[in-house]
């Protein structure tokens, strides 16, 4: 008490009590004298004591009786007034606690005597209350009086007095058990706690209690005394008491004190003895009481119940069983038995509504209940008190159903002051209330007519009681209607909590106590200390044993009455909240049955949720079997009431939220739902969602009714297994409200929920619920077998659901799990089978996918596991389970394809296991996952699997279902091959460790070991079984399939062919390629020529394959080509074989027969690939030629450049190089020998020629069916003669020679088909050469330039080329015939008969030309051809075109020949004249003179349509001929035969002269005049007269003769001019005459110049005269009118002038 310790307070104190005393001193002043003086004195005593001493406090203490003293005497003067003051002044001392013991007393006596005068009765209790609360210097005696004191002043008449003095009372008695209390915490330090003494009788004995004690065992010791009605032994002066504020201030004491109790014998004596007897005896009326029963049958009258003291009763009975139940366990059996027997029926209601407050008081208290039930219920003898609370509340509550209430009418009825509020009345049945005229539903329970309101009594888990408390009420309340039910229904619930709560919270320490002690115990080192550990480990299984019992007991004890009730309570309900309670009750009570293994209680409470769950009497087996449902229609005795487990009435006023279809085999009407159906199935999804782990084999019971109401509301399966709100696929379809519409993706997430939490269950409670799950879908599969209605899929979905969260232990489950599912793929009912199908797969996938712990890498026997239902789907053969298969297969693929490792075996053989005759899509789906493998895979695929892989390839190859899947399937084994052939290295090791670790195995066993193609390598057998895979695609009989196959098969050989051991090509090429050779040739043979009509309807075929012969043809080109090629391209690889030879050779036979074929598409083909053979030069690939020279056959070198566009150089360990290396170095070096090389190509040539001369030979029989080869044919046979030669020139003779010729000439005459002529022929004006033309011409060529480079002996052969050549100029005018056939002009053909067209040969025979040209010209001197006369023969041929001339077929031919007889010549003359002695070219000048003679003078005439320009070119190339005469024959008259010289000049003579007929017709004025070419044959004529060469007289003779003739001629012609031109008159003479005349003038002016030019000895004088006799007539042509007549004459007088001179003597013409 700092505050009043302080010296400021000090010193007001001191103020104050002297003022006090002053103010006293002047009231008494008059009146009372004696007190005025004692206040005086006291005034001095303060101021002495407070000048002497420094601690003033104790010293006014020590001193307060005199203090006192005056005040003291001021109260008994009784006057109003002063008595206030004093008192006033005697609470300020005591407030500082400056009053004594001594004082004290004086003080309480002083009150007293106020107290009997009735005197400031609230300051006398306020001053007591300072006095007591202040210290604790008031005990004993004086502590009595002042209690007593308050008592009586509680009992004045004064109302305000009463109830101050009241609660004076209520804090005095706390006060005086506080001071005990702090007594008991100021001695607990010092001493020992006293032994207690042995209860002793002699009430008084309480020698042993410390003072504050004492009093307080005094005061409660009156208290029961005062409460008995009997004499207090204390509290002396006592006059009066109430029971009521006895038995009030009893609990208060009790309640606050309990420790005072508990801690001291002498109290718990007091309770035993005092306390229980009180209460027992005071109940009596109560117990006795009936309502209702007469009073005549009881000889006393029996004493009503009076509620006060019962209530009261009932409190202190509350109190001393929470607080002292250790101390009172036999009394408090009995009040509770008392409790129990309140609730009965024939009781007052009131007293029924207090008892079941005080019993809900008890059930908040779990651990209070459990100490009942170890205390009674588990005791042999004892009463079963637990079980009897819990039944009489049962029964309690069905009485309230069953009784209509009596004593409230329920018309008047009124609601005290309970929670609820406001006025509650509403008939007893209807439930509903009007309120402003809306309608609402007050929360109630309803039950076969009777309906009781829910009333808001209390918050949960506290038990605030309503009647308990009206301390202030006489006479009993009315109680409002469902208060008792309300209050009984949250008793069910608070000991449902309670009981669950602490057992759970038990259970759950047990279970981590027992953990940590375990795993201390397998961690601690010593051995001690491990003993140690066990020894508390057992310990702890005692406490264990002991707790479980307990729990036990205390289930088996409540759960009938529990179940009783709030089933009933479950029916009755119509609220929401309610129904929640009691479904969370009957949940937590499920759960806890559970977790203490106790199945029939469990099933009990699950039973009865299912049962809610369902719509009234739904007819489902399993909750009607089970043994849980055993108790549902057993009554249970309860102490001979009994009990009936209710089901649900149909009658509830529920509101209908869903109406569905039962699930049942026979279609029965709709089932209604109701909402608090759907409450109970969310509880029960609760249930199993939470406390799974302790279902066992109720699994059944929930799921069973889960998948009823899951069908009813119209659940369907979704990915995953979860359900889905779907449409009922049949029958009415189902209802739903909105409310339950919002509610089920709620209901659905929980269903799906509630399977993922089965991943905590453990091993044993997931295995119940899988085998519920498995049972649930057998009757399921029962149910839809032979019909094809929706079946339920609940069970199939939620096995998935289940299997899919269990993945981290799926080892435990896989197997019962899968096998399930494996049945429901089987099922006749696809919805049913469609979904095990998709279960199945799902669980497949998730656990390939799951992230085991070891990974699946290094745990192969789970992948197994995994895979093997996979596999298993392939013996159902539904085609829709197949496809859930395959589709699973893909999605593995592509998720888990990296690391499938050794279960690629398994998922290869679902591929492969698809037949052909399953349907498109089954096949496309596997064929898509045989893609993903060998695009994706093939890396991380063990390599022994890659066979199965080619095997599955290949079978997808031969499917006839889908074309495409087979084409693309021979593309993937083209991947293959290219993936072996870039992993070569490491597939090849694999294989081999694998073959040792096989073989190894084999020869212990004892067997052969047997694979295909044994002796080959492992690796080079993968390689030969794809080659046989795609061999046997080659002969399919779908030609696109054929095409493809074959295509590939080479391709690979050719690309990856490299990698093969050497040895293993011997079996390619026997057993492979001429094998499928073989078959091909055979096919195409025997193959069908009718036409096929179009492909599929719609697709249309193209012409050239409209027949399975045309078809198979394509196969047998590709097929050929393909061989032809790998011999070539491997030869080096083939050669050193040994039997290359025979293999050459039946190469050749095939080529031969492909060939010949009558299939212009094979004949070609066969030519290609026999060109392709031939084109090798040395075994070397174009990407490294070797340097030698091209004839040499070496080996390869050994060097491995880029094979097929990898960009890196490829090496392998066994190279090839090594192999090569094998063969070439450790054997004698294989150069093949020239003579076996040349073998091979005569063998060639043989073939060439055969083909040759049987393909080209002209037909006997003309028919329709005559086949023609085709151009393309000759052209690609011929063309293979070039390269076949340059390895046989070396023996080519002259017959060789010969029989090419005629090949040659054939090939040529074979006319071509008018439907192929607009492609193959050039327009008829272009002078295009065919290609077959060409390639005869280079085959010519490349043999004369080898004959040019050759021996000698080659030269012969010239002659034969020029034959050959100038046979085919002949062809410019004379077409060839191809034996009997008539061919049309092609200009005459029409395309769309198959008619025979004659090629224009033309521009071939002007080519032959330039080639013959360009052959003489090298070739002219060469003896063979001097001997064999081929100038002669040349100018022979040329004479044909040169004759016809403007007849030829073209008029570039005779052009052509002129100016190639001008070159042939140029070259020839000199070479004649050289040999002119040996009568060599004899017989080539009457030729030549004949050919000059024919050209020259043509008997053909020019078209009429040609232009002057035409015709002067032409003319022109006349005046080459005589221009070529003129300087190369002339000049050399004397090296040449005379008879051809006279031969030329009359032909020069015929040309100048140009002699016409004198008579003048309308006919020659067409004729055109060559000037220029009469011109030049003249001045040839006069050179050739005058040259000084001439040297014989005959030839003068011949000039002179010429020129007199020439002389002549112009004499005629001028008179004739001179004639006509007089004649005419003024009309122009023809152009013609006009042109002659000029031309005469200019020969005249032209031989004058000639004259003066040669030497004046070479003229004889009669020639000079005949020219001067022209000067007249020349003179008389001046009167012409032509201007162009005129200038020409002046040109020819001028010359004249020469002769103009003196005359001589003695000159005579013509001599010098």
């Amino acid at each position: 008490m700092s505050g009043t310790n302080s010296p400021e307070a000090v010193k007001k104190l001191l103020e104050n009590m002297q003022s006090d005393l002053r103010a006293l001193s002047l009231e008494c002043k008059k009146k009372f004298p004696p007190v005025k003086e004692a206040a005086e004195s006291g005034i001095i005593k303060v101021k002495t004591i407070a000048a002497r001493n420094t601690e003033i406090l104790a010293a006014l203490k020590e001193n307060s009786s005199e203090v006192v003293q005056p005040f003291l005497m001021g109260c008994g003067t009784k006057e109003p007034k002063i008595t206030q003051l004093c008192l006033a002044a005697i609470q300020r001392l005591m407030s500082h606690e400056v009053v004594s013991e001594t004082a004290a007393g004086n003080i309480i006596n002083m009150l007293w005597q106020l107290m009997e005068n009735s005197l400031e009765e609230l300051k006398l209790l306020q001053t007591v209350l300072v006095l007591l609360t202040t210290n604790t210097v008031v005990h004993d005696e004086a502590l009595s009086k002042a209690i007593v004191l308050c008592f009586r002043l509680h009992f004045t008449k004064d109302n305000i007095t009463n109830n101050t003095a009241a609660a004076t009372v209520r804090q005095v008695v706390t006060v005086v058990f506080e001071r005990m209390v702090a007594e008991d915490e100021r001695h607990r330090d010092i001493t020992d706690q006293p032994v207690l003494v042995q209860g002793n009788s002699n009430r008084r004995s309480v020698s042993t209690l410390k003072p504050c004690a004492k009093d307080a065992y005094m005061l409660f010791q009156d208290l029961c005394q005062l409460v008995n009605a009997d004499a207090p032994y204390w509290l002396v002066g006592m006059t009066e008491m109430t029971r009521t504020f006895g038995l009030e201030l009893l609990e208060s004491v009790l309640n606050d004190f309990p420790q005072v109790f508990l801690q001291h014998q002498e109290f718990s004596f007091l309770l035993k003895e005092r306390v229980c007897p009180l209460v027992i005896k005071l109940f009596s009326p109560n117990i006795k009481f009936r309502q209702g029963s007469s009073t005549s049958s009881s000889p006393a009258p029996v004493e009503k119940p009076y509620f006060p003291i019962c209530m009261r009763l009932l409190r202190v009975v509350s109190v001393l069983i929470k607080q002292f139940y250790s101390l009172l366990v036999t009394e408090c059996e009995i009040f509770l038995s008392l409790l129990v027997k309140f609730l009965d029926a024939d009781k007052p209601q009131w007293l029924r509504a207090v008892a079941v407050e005080s019993i809900h008081r008890l059930c908040v208290q779990p651990q209070l209940l459990r100490s009942f039930c170890q205390s009674y219920d588990m005791k042999q003898h004892s009463t079963k008190v637990f079980r009897d609370i819990v039944n009489a509340l049962g029964s309690f509550i069905q009485s309230l159903f069953l009784v209509p209430p009596t004593g409230n009418p329920a018309a008047t009825n009124q609601a005290g002051n309970n929670n609820s509020g406001g006025p509650v009345s509403a008939p007893a049945n209807s439930g509903m209330l009007g309120i402003g005229g809306g309608v609402t539903l007050l929360p109630a329970f309803e039950y076969r007519g009777t309906w009781i309101p829910i009333l808001t009594v209390t918050v949960q888990g506290s038990a605030k009681a309503t009647y308990l408390e009206m301390l202030d009420k006489v006479e009993p309340p009315t109680i409002p209607e469902g208060y008792a039910m309300s209050v009984a229904f949250h008793c069910l619930l608070d000991l449902v909590r309670g009981i669950t709560n602490m057992i759970e919270g038990e259970l759950g320490e047990v279970e981590t106590e027992c953990q940590t002690t375990t795993t201390e115990a397998v961690s601690s080192p010593t051995q001690s200390s491990e003993q140690q550990e066990l020894q508390s480990t057992s310990d702890q299984m005692d406490k264990e044993i002991v707790s479980r019992a307990v729990w036990e007991e205390m289930v088996n004890a409540c759960w009938c009455g529990l179940l009783a009730a709030l089933s009933l309570l479950l029916d009755a309900s119509t609220d929401e909240a309610a129904t929640e309670n009691i479904l969370k009750a009957e949940l937590t009570m499920a759960a806890l049955c559970g977790r203490l293994g106790l199945v029939t209680s469990r099933d009990a409470f699950i039973t009865a949720i299912c049962k809610g769950s369902l719509p009234p009497h739904y007819a489902l087996t399993v909750l009607n079997t089970t043994t849980a449902a055993t108790l549902s229609n057993k009554s249970y005795s309860i102490q001979g009431q009994s009990v009936m487990m209710i089901s649900p009435s149909s009658e509830s006023h529920q509101q209908v939220v869903a109406v569905g279809q039962p699930l049942a085999v026979q279609p029965q009407g709709t089932v209604m739902l109701t909402s608090k159906n759907i409450q109970c199935m969310r509880t029960l999804l609760n249930l199993a969602h939470c406390h799974g782990a302790v279902l066992g084999t109720s699994w059944q019971l929930v799921l069973a009714t889960l998948q009823h109401l899951v069908w009813i509301l119209g659940l369907k399966p979704s990915s995953g297994g979860a359900l889905k709100p779907g449409r009922a696929v049949e029958g009415p379809s189902t209802v739903l409200t909105t409310a339950v519409m919002t509610d089920l993706p709620v209901i659905s997430n929980i269903l799906s929920r509630l399977f993922e939490s089965s991943q905590y269950l453990d091993d044993v409670s997931l295995h119940h619920l899988i085998n519920a799950l498995c049972s649930l879908s057998l009757e399921a599969m029962d149910m839809a077998y032979g019909n094809n209605k929706e079946p339920s899929l609940f069970a199939v979905a939620k096995l998935l659901e289940t299997g899919l969260v269990n993945m981290h232990r799926i080892e435990i489950l896989w197997r019962p799990l899968t096998g399930h599912l494996l049945e429901v793929c089987q099922h006749p009912n696809s919805r049913m089978r469609e979904w095990g199908a998709e279960a199945l797969t799902s669980l497949i996938k998730a656990g390939l996918t799951f992230n085991h712990d070891p990974p699946l890498s290094q745990n192969q026997r789970l992948q197994l596991l995994l895979l093997n239902p996979l596999k298993e789907m392939s013996n159902i053969n539904h085609p829709d389970i197949r496809l859930k298969q395959l589709e699973c297969v893909l999605q593995i693929l592509q998720s888990q394809g990296d690391s499938l490792g050794p279960g690629w075996p398994l998922v290869l053989g679902v591929m492969g296991a698809i037949r052909n005759d399953q349907g498109e899509s089954l096949i496309r789906t596997a064929f898509q996952c045989l893609q993903l493998v060998v695009t994706d895979f093939l890396p991380t695929m063990p390599c022994t699997c890659l066979q199965i892989v080619v095997d599955v390839a290949g079978s997808f190859g031969l499917h006839n279902q889908e074309l495409n899947i087979s084409l693309t399937s021979i593309g993937l084994l083209w991947n293959i091959s290219d993936y072996f052939f870039q992993r070569g290295e490491t597939i090849e090791k694999e294989l081999n460790k694998e073959e040792a670790a096989q073989q190894k195995q084999a020869e212990e066993k004892g067997v052969v070991l047997n694979r295909p193609f044994h002796p080959a390598p492992p690796f080079d057998c993968l390689w030969l079984c794809l080659y046989a895979k795609l061999g046997e695609l080659c002969v399919d009989p779908r030609p696109a399939v054929r095409k493809s196959a074959g295509q590939t098969l080479f391709s690979t050989i050719g690309a990856h062919g490299t990698l093969l051991q050497h040895s293993t090509w011997h079996t390619v090429i026997w057993k492979v390629l001429f094998h499928l050779l073989d078959r091909v040739r055979e096919s195409s043979t025997t193959a069908d020529k009718e036409k096929i009509e179009s492909g599929g309807g719609n697709i249309l075929i193209h012409h050239s394959r409209d027949t399975a012969e045309k078809q198979w043809a394509e196969t047998w080109v590709l097929t050929l080509a393909g061989v032809a090629r790998i011999f070539n391209t491997r030869r080096y690889l083939l050669q050193p074989l040994g039997d290359f030879s025979r293999a050459w050779d039946v190469l050749l036979d095939h080529i031969q027969s492909a060939a010949l074929s009558k299939n212009n598409e094979v004949s070609l083909a066969a030519l290609k690939s026999f060109q392709e053979i031939l084109q090798i030069v040395s075994p070397v690939r174009d990407s490294d030629k070797p340097e030698t020279p091209p004839a040499v056959n070496v080996p390869a070198p050994v060097l491995l450049g880029p094979i097929s566009g990898l960009n890196r150089p490829f090496v392998r360990t066994d190279s090839i190089g090594e192999r090569l290396g094998r063969y070439s170095s450790s054997e004698p070096p294989v150069v093949t020998d020239e003579l076996e090389d040349l073998n091979l190509w005569w063998a060639a040539w043989n073939t060439w020629y055969r083909i040759g001369s049987e393909s080209t030979k002209p037909p006997i029989t003309l028919d329709k069916l005559t086949f023609i080869p085709s151009q393309p044919f000759l052209t690609a046979l011929i063309q293979i003669f070039p390269a076949l030669y340059q390895h046989i020139k070396t023996g080519f003779n002259m017959d060789d020679l010969q029989k090419l010729g005629v090949i040659l000439h054939r090939a040529v005459s074979v006319p071509i088909s008018s439907d192929a002529s607009p492609f193959i022929l050039p327009s008829y004006t272009e002078a295009v050469l065919t290609s077959l033309q060409e390639a005869v011409l280079t085959a010519l060529d490349v043999l004369q330039k080898a004959i040019c480079v050759g021996p000698e002996n080659m030269q012969i052969m010239y002659p034969a080329i020029f034959d050959q050549l100038l046979a085919f100029v002949e062809f410019s005018c004379k077409p060839p015939q191809y034996g009997q056939l008539e061919t049309k002009h092609i200009a005459n053909a029409k395309y769309n008969q198959a008619e025979w067209v004659a090629l224009n040969y033309v521009p071939f025979a002007e080519r032959s030309l330039d080639v013959v040209v360009d052959l003489y010209q090298k070739t002219a001197c060469h003896k063979a051809v001097v001997n064999e006369k081929v100038l002669q023969n040349i100018i022979k041929t040329l004479r044909v075109p040169l004759s016809l001339k403007y007849s030829c077929p073209s008029e570039s031919t005779w052009k052509l020949a002129v100016s190639s007889l001008l070159k042939v010549l140029s070259i020839g003359l000199p070479v004649a004249r050289q040999h002119a002695s040996s009568g060599k070219f004899d017989s080539m000048w009457p030729e030549l003179a004949n050919t000059f003679e024919d050209f020259l003078f043509t008997k053909s005439i020019p078209p009429d349509n040609l232009s002057i320009q035409e015709f002067q070119r032409n003319e022109s190339i006349d005046v080459e001929v005589v221009q070529l005469i003129s300087t190369e024959i002339l000049p050399y008259a004397n090296f040449i035969p005379k008879e051809f010289v006279g031969q030329i000049m009359t032909m020069l003579n015929k040309g100048s002269i140009h002699s016409q007929s004198s008579s003048f017709t309308e006919a020659e004025i067409d004729i055109r005049l060559r000037e220029e070419f009469s011109k030049m044959c003249f001045e040839t004529l006069l050179q050739f007269s005058f040259s000084n060469k001439v040297t014989t007289p005959q030839e003068g003779y011949i000039s002179r003769m010429a020129l007199s003739v020439l002389l002549k001629r112009s004499q005629d012609v001028l008179h004739r001019y001179i004639e006509d031109e007089r004649l005419s008159g003024k009309c122009p003479l023809p152009r013609q005459q006009v042109t002659e005349i000029i031309f005469v003038l200019k020969a005249v002016s032209t031989l004058i110049d000639s004259l003066k030019k040669t030497k004046p000895e070479n003229v004889d004088g009669n020639t000079w005269a005949q020219v001067i006799a022209l000067y007249p007539t020349l003179v008389e042509c001046i009167t012409c009118s032509s201007s162009e007549v005129c200038s020409a004459l002046k040109e020819a007088l001028v010359p004249f002038k020469d002769f103009m001179q003196p005359p001589t003597s003695k000159v005579q013409n013509g001599e010098s």
